[in-house]
Parts: structure tokens; C-alpha cells; sequence
């Protein structure tokens, strides 16, 4: 699959994806690509047949069945609306917050807690956390994502920053789309990495043979690049410091995979012996950026999660 063009439209709120059958999707049914090629839990099958039959999906610029089987090189465009209306209950979740003041929050996300709402975690979620404990979020991202300018993955701990009015809102994202935004991540790692620091610049595009994963390719891809240094060696495991200067989805996760040495505890992308950890171990541990109001460079850290931390001794005492 050839992942070609993707915008969004301020005048309509709507976001409009590309997308181009490759030759192992001849014969697939149009619904069924259609579920796979969104994030996954996003939307279900059923609301994708809905799409299809009111025109938001097309083939070819032709309004076509659920069931249509796809043909070599299709073009499937899907429209994607916004939700108009949604009910998010605020929940008196609490929020280990590292920074707060009028035009953002930053917090300390634990491992496990989704960030958005979404098909099966309509509840404690970081936003369900944020409408309760914020009077205001920016309304930018729609009403599912409101005043979330980044997200890390469920089983990803750590700092996390969201945007309590539209101006603070825009500048964290022009920020982060410039890569002026320091984020730095603690990961052990299986394997013993043989450099001390080193750069990984690989493009990562959606996986041909899996399209709710994700791989390094040269078709329909992104520029990605992540740098890393040893903090401490383990014999069969190694705990690095990465810094992105991009980021893609499951980045950290795709480019260590990528060199040999995926992240302990990975359900997706890692090895299926490893430490007892719920998740990747991985924790976004320094957040920094310019504040969008003052113009002044703030930057946080947040300590490595107590379960992580646990794994860590282990490995010391043998």
C-alpha cells in the first residue's frame, strides 16, 4: 500500500487520505482495506460501509459498494469528517502534571492510559483526565482530541503536552513540525549495541504485508531520523537515551527493530521472550520546547516509571 497524500481542511474540518492498491491487495474488499488502513481502533467496519455507501470513499474518483474488489494501482480517497457531535465525560482521573499555567499542560502519562478517546476506550483516557481537571482546551484537533497537540502510545509513559487555548495550540504544532521541539526517550533495548552513539535515518511507511504496523520503505514513506547513546550496558540488553528529530508513528519502536535491537517488552514489533513488563519499555523523559505565549524555552523531565525501574535492578544483580 502506497500511502500518498494526506491534509486537512480548516474550512470543513475534514481530513482527506490517499491511498494506492498494491498488487498483494488485488481482490481485497474495498470495506475491509478501508478499516485496516486507518489507525487502529479509529473506526469500525461498520461506520467504513457507512462511508462508502454515502460517497465519503471513492475508487478511482467513483462512488463504489462495500464490496467492491479491489483492482492493481485503485486509488482510494477517504473523505473523513469530524465528528460533529460527541459526548467525553470528564473523569476525576488524577494527573501527575509537570507544568501547568494558562496556555498549556504538560504531564507525566502513565504506562497503560490511552490518550484520546477512541473505539474501545471511550473512558480514562488522558483527555477525559484533561476536561475535568482543565476549564478550557484548545479546540483545534475536533471534539475526540481536544487540546492534544502530540500523542505517545498507550504503553509509552512519560511527558506529554497539550494546549489549553487555539494560539497555544498552533505554535506547539508549528513547533513540533520544525523538529525544534526536544524530546529525548529512555528505552531498553534486547541486545548489546555496539556503538556508544549513533544516528538512524530510515524512512518508515506503513507495513505492505500489515497496515496497522509500520516499517522502514522507500514506497509511500516519511523522513525519520532518530538518534541514540548507551547509557548502560546489560550483557543481552542495553538502555539507551533516543532524541527524535522526527516523529512518525511508532518511530523509536520501528528503527530499533529496524537495527536489530527492538525494545524489551514490545508486544508489536519486539521478541516474544523478554523482561515482565506491560508494554514497550520506553518513556518519553524530556519534553522542551518555546512557550507559546512568552517566547521562552521551557524544559521538563520526568523519572522513569517504578516498574521499569524494577527491571533495571534485575538486570544489575545478575
Amino acid at each position: 500500500m502506497n500511502e500518498t497524500n494526506q491534509s486537512k481542511s480548516s474550512q470543513f474540518s475534514e481530513e482527506q487520505l490517499e491511498f494506492t492498491a498494491a498488487e498483494s491487495e488485488i481482490g481485497e474488499r474495498l470495506d475491509k482495506y478501508v478499516t485496516e488502513s486507518l489507525e487502529e481502533g479509529v473506526v469500525s467496519r461498520t461506520q467504513v460501509q457507512d462511508w462508502i455507501k454515502t460517497g465519503a470513499v471513492t475508487v478511482n474518483g467513483r462512488q463504489v459498494k462495500p464490496n467492491y474488489k479491489l483492482a492493481a494501482a485503485d486509488m482510494v480517497v477517504i473523505v473523513v469528517p469530524e465528528p460533529e457531535t460527541a459526548v467525553i465525560d470528564p473523569e476525576p482521573i488524577p494527573l501527575d502534571i509537570a507544568y501547568e499555567d494558562g496556555d498549556v499542560i504538560v504531564i507525566n502519562k502513565p504506562r497503560g492510559m490511552v490518550v484520546h478517546p477512541a473505539p474501545g476506550h471511550s473512558s480514562g483516557t488522558v483527555v477525559n483526565a484533561l476536561m475535568h481537571h482543565c476549564k478550557d482546551l484548545s479546540g483545534i484537533n475536533g471534539v475526540m482530541r481536544p487540546g492534544i497537540v502530540h500523542r505517545i502510545d498507550k504503553d509509552t509513559s512519560g511527558l506529554l503536552m497539550a494546549a489549553k487555548n487555539d494560539l497555544a495550540h498552533s505554535s506547539l504544532a508549528a513547533q513540533l513540525k520544525d523538529h525544534s521541539v526536544t524530546r529525548k526517550y529512555i528505552a531498553l533495548v534486547h541486545g548489546n549495541v555496539p556503538h556508544e552513539h549513533g544516528t538512524v535515518n530510515a524512512p518508515i511507511g506503513r507495513d505492505p504485508h500489515d497496515r496497522k504496523l509500520f516499517t522502514v520503505t522507500e514506497k509511500g514513506s516519511k523522513h525519520a531520523v532518530t538518534h541514540f547513546a548507551v547509557m548502560e550496558r546489560f550483557g543481552d540488553y542495553t538502555l539507551l537515551e533516543l532524541q527524535l528529530e522526527t516523529g512518525r508513528t511508532h518511530q523509536i519502536r520501528v528503527h530499533m527493530k529496524y537495527i536489530g535491537h527492538p525494545l524489551a517488552g514490545d508486544p508489536v514489533y519486539g521478541r516474544s521472550k523478554t523482561i515482565a513488563l506491560k508494554g514497550q519499555a520506553l518513556h518519553a523523559a524530556v519534553l522542551g520546547f518555546n512557550h507559546p505565549r512568552t517566547g521562552d524555552y521551557i524544559q521538563f523531565e520526568a523519572p522513569l516509571p517504578a516498574d521499569l525501574e524494577r527491571e533495571l535492578a534485575i538486570l544489575r544483580q545478575r
